[in-house]
């Protein structure tokens, strides 16, 4: 069983789900009384996001790049990051360090193909939704990725970071939601990325119409299914 490297803390309300879900994976897939291998380092989410909002991606990219190098010295074999905005900086990351990267955008864009989803609604951060980082990933797998207009963006951003990522959950913010996914889905979404790992302690597929792809999700599983691949081969 490989170790699994997960840099989380952005913020810590998303990275309790990541360690619940990839030990349920690997104790459903492997059973009896097998738990995942893995480190967790948690960083202070005030410092990323002063950070993130200054404009600053180096700087929060090496904080991500010295996380990695932690891991890799105390012997994890692969890299989570459990946040899909500081995918930004992914490759700060991969080149600090010689261990791979899991990373979010293509554990969701599988998902997205299994599905046979071509036309996907994107909700996430302002960076998430606006930046080329994500969206370009996911057009390269031959995906048309769409977003809510301004205001919606607006909504969205600030309730993950006023409310959510401070575990604070409130109906009114929910109804936000749903109308900005039903918007989308009839702007021709045939589906809905929840690519911010907060997103799915607000909603999940009951306050929509079309399906939901929940990025935390998506990446614990993986990250799980890859760390027992070995043990998948004895069997």
């Amino acid at each position: 069983m490989k170790t699994i490297g997960l840099i989380g803390g952005m913020s810590w309300e998303s990275t309790v789900p990541y360690y619940r879900l990839i030990n349920e994976t690997v104790r459903s897939t492997l059973g009896g009384l097998h738990s995942a291998k893995l480190m967790l380092i948690s960083v202070n989410f005030h410092e990323i996001e002063m950070l993130q909002h200054a404009g600053n991606w180096t700087a929060a990219g090496e904080a991500m790049a010295g996380a990695a190098q932690a891991l890799h010295a105390g012997g994890a074999d692969f890299i989570v990051l459990c946040t899909n905005t500081m995918h930004k900086v992914a490759h700060q990351i991969t080149a600090a360090t010689p261990l791979p990267l899991l990373h979010i955008v293509d554990s969701t864009a599988d998902a997205l193909a299994q599905a046979g989803v071509t036309r996907v609604g994107l909700l996430g951060t302002r960076f998430t939704m606006e930046q080329d980082f994500y969206r370009e990933r996911l057009s390269t797998r031959g995906f048309e990725v769409i977003t809510p207009d301004e205001d919606g963006r607006d909504n969205i951003h600030r309730i993950i970071y006023d409310e959510l990522c401070q575990g604070v959950i409130r109906d009114e913010s929910r109804a936000i939601y749903r109308q900005i996914m039903s918007s989308m889905s009839g702007a021709g979404a045939q589906g809905i990325i929840l690519g911010c790992t907060e997103i799915s302690l607000l909603v999940d597929q009951s306050d929509a119409t079309v399906p939901l792809f929940d990025t935390t999700a998506l990446h614990a599983q993986a990250a799980a299914l890859l760390s027992i691949a070995g043990e998948l081969q004895k069997c």
